[in-house]
């Protein structure tokens, strides 16, 4: 008889405990999104419980939803939220995802410093992949104390931006964005190019404004160690840059076509055809081609060039004053021809 009372409960047991096991896995172990993908949770630093509840329920079903909710209540993680970004890979159950999120065990993201002109646009650009907002970025690049700490100027800071793509973290603060960067500029400039910067007699920020202008010169990275020599003969015998491109920086309107007369007489420390050597910092984030193109220069005799007449992106060069103007000439009579003003 004892046997037999015993297996009345034993059987009622063993199901609620089947039924336990069963809503445990449901609501904690079954995948959280149904989505075949991965999905990112980007956590800002001023989210909530609540709002780290509405942007997983984009992506989670309800059940697995609930089991979150359940695991947070029975913890601190509401108290102690980490901003991140955090990748929902498929399977990943809601125990998964609130270990990873209540352990801070965020994704990086693969960060590329584009080419650009400006700080403002840097700031613009970097400010859409990064949690900082444009504002704090851009600050940042132009304050002269910050630029100093990492021994440049508002003007040159931007040289500090090698154009590659890096691993980062999205919540990365600024300043810990700068020192990366800043790291990664001293990895750049190994010992081979530093000494050829030096044989050049140009610091790191001279090689690099020079090539920002070579980078505007010319697309075609072939002969950007040609274009790179020609400015380099000109700074060596004293003359002018006039490069069109410093024009188009000092007026700050980058869609001009043609660069008159008239507008080489704003009124800048940009202008290269009124003041002799280069300018105080860069004119756009150059390429790595256009860096290398200004450390292993052509060596000619070139002091002059214009655009080819064919619109082909490259250039005729000349060493006298009489040959370009022959160039220049050409290159005006299809400007006209194609209406371009």
């Amino acid at each position: 008889m004892k046997k037999i009372g015993s297996k009345k409960f034993v059987i009622p047991a063993v199901a609620c405990l089947a039924v336990i096991l069963f809503l445990c896995y449901y609501f904690f172990l079954t995948p959280m999104t149904a989505k075949s993908e991965s999905r990112f949770v980007y956590i800002d630093q001023d989210d909530n419980i609540d709002s780290v509840y509405a942007k997983l329920d984009t992506i989670a079903t309800h059940h697995s939803l609930s089991g979150f909710k359940t695991l947070v209540r029975h913890s601190s993680y509401a108290d102690h939220i980490r901003s991140g970004r955090y990748e929902i890979e498929k399977g990943n159950s809601a125990f998964t995802v609130f270990r990873k999120l209540k352990n801070g065990m965020q994704s990086s993201l693969r960060l590329t410093i584009p080419s650009v002109r400006t700080a403002d646009r840097l700031a613009g650009i970097l400010s859409r992949k990064l949690m900082a907002d444009s504002l704090s970025i851009y600050k940042a690049l132009t304050d002269s104390a910050t630029c100093a700490r990492y021994g440049y100027t508002p003007e040159t800071m931007l040289c500090m931006f090698i154009p590659n793509t890096y691993e980062v973290y999205w919540n990365t603060s600024v300043d810990k964005l700068l020192d990366k960067m800043n790291k990664e500029n001293k990895k750049f400039w190994n010992f081979e190019r530093t000494k050829k910067a030096e044989a050049m007699g140009f610091t790191k920020e001279e090689v690099i404004t020079l090539a920002s202008i070579v980078d505007e010169e010319t697309a075609n990275d072939a002969e950007k160690p040609m274009v790179a020599g020609m400015y380099y003969n000109r700074i060596k015998t004293g003359m002018p840059l006039q490069a069109d491109p410093t024009i188009k920086f000092a007026l700050k309107d980058f869609e001009i076509r043609r660069i008159y007369h008239n507008m080489l007489n704003v009124n800048s420390p940009y202008n290269t055809y009124k003041n002799i050597g280069l300018p105080p910092g860069p004119i756009r984030i150059p390429t790595v081609a256009g860096i290398d193109a200004v450390l292993n220069h052509v060596h000619h005799n070139y002091l002059y060039m214009c655009a080819k007449e064919d619109f082909s992106g490259t250039h005729n060069f000349a060493e006298t004053y009489e040959e370009h103007l022959q160039n220049a000439a050409k290159y005006s009579k299809a400007l006209n021809e194609r209406g371009i003003k």
